[in-house]
């Protein structure tokens, strides 16, 4: 249910995409199953330096599978640790870009705010309907959108699992960049390949210090980001990076 390419002007970029297109790409057990084991043979692949997540034109994902969680009781979802390895994407220290097209809703849109930055088809749409099923979000819907946009727009996402077109999802701050939609992917390809031109050692220790803007006071992410830019002054691409800018030539990455 995961297609793995690879792609980019290095082939470097992991090009991962959802594979469930008669379901509309509904996250079931083995698709989230192939998603996390995908995700981690690229994280410990080095030869892959960023991540592109997308589904199809028609659907990112369209949420969770309701048939397979219908028949379920508490016991079941408490004991087995329902969405146990679900959250796997939120760990990889990779950049990962979203490229969403069509339906993200409930565990989509989830999926989507796990990702570092947010492209969108411009048939993107995005929500919380879990509210008109008798539940709530739970792989971050009610914690990730207040940090993402805020309270306000949070409360009313969750609490009426109104949908947001990829405009609105733009000027609430969700999304990055809007494209057509046979234009999205490409266009996240080459955002991948100018990240990863980069030092991934570099690139890797930006994404740690962002992530502490919305993990920690801001006294406390200015210390993080103070004793990571400390940090890179003991790497060999920092070093590298401005003597290539002072020879004014391009660097030579060595990622130590």
């Amino acid at each position: 249910m995961i297609t793995l390419t690879r792609t980019g002007a290095a082939e470097n970029v992991a090009l991962i995409a959802l594979n469930r297109p008669n379901a509309l790409n509904a996250l079931c057990r083995q698709l989230m199953q192939e998603l996390s084991e995908t995700l981690l043979k690229v994280e410990h692949d080095s030869s892959y330096n960023v991540i592109v997540l997308t589904g199809n034109e028609k659907a990112f994902a369209a949420g969770a599978d309701i048939k397979e969680m219908a028949k379920l009781e508490f016991a079941d979802v408490f004991q087995n640790d329902f969405f146990n390895n679900w959250d796997t994407l939120s760990h990889i220290t990779k950049p990962v870009i979203a490229a969403v097209n069509g339906f993200a809703l409930g565990g989509g849109t989830e999926l989507a705010l796990m990702c570092d930055i947010v492209y969108a088809g411009e048939n993107a749409v995005f929500g919380q309907p879990e509210i008109n099923i008798g539940t709530i979000p739970g792989l971050g819907g009610t914690q990730r959108w207040p940090r993402f946009t805020n309270k306000s727009i949070a409360m009313e996402i969750c609490l009426t699992g109104d949908r947001l077109t990829a405009q609105n999802a733009k000027e609430v701050g969700l999304v990055s960049k809007i494209f057509p939609t046979q234009q999205l992917v490409s266009e996240a390809v080459i955002l991948a390949d100018k990240i990863a031109k980069n030092s991934p050692l570099i690139v890797k220790t930006v994404k740690n210090s962002v992530n502490s803007a919305y993990e920690t006071s801001l006294n406390q992410g200015l210390q993080i980001e103070k004793q990571l830019f400390q940090s890179t002054f003991a790497t060999n691409d920092r070093k590298e990076g401005m003597t290539a800018f002072a020879e004014k030539r391009g660097p030579k990455w060595a990622g130590n």
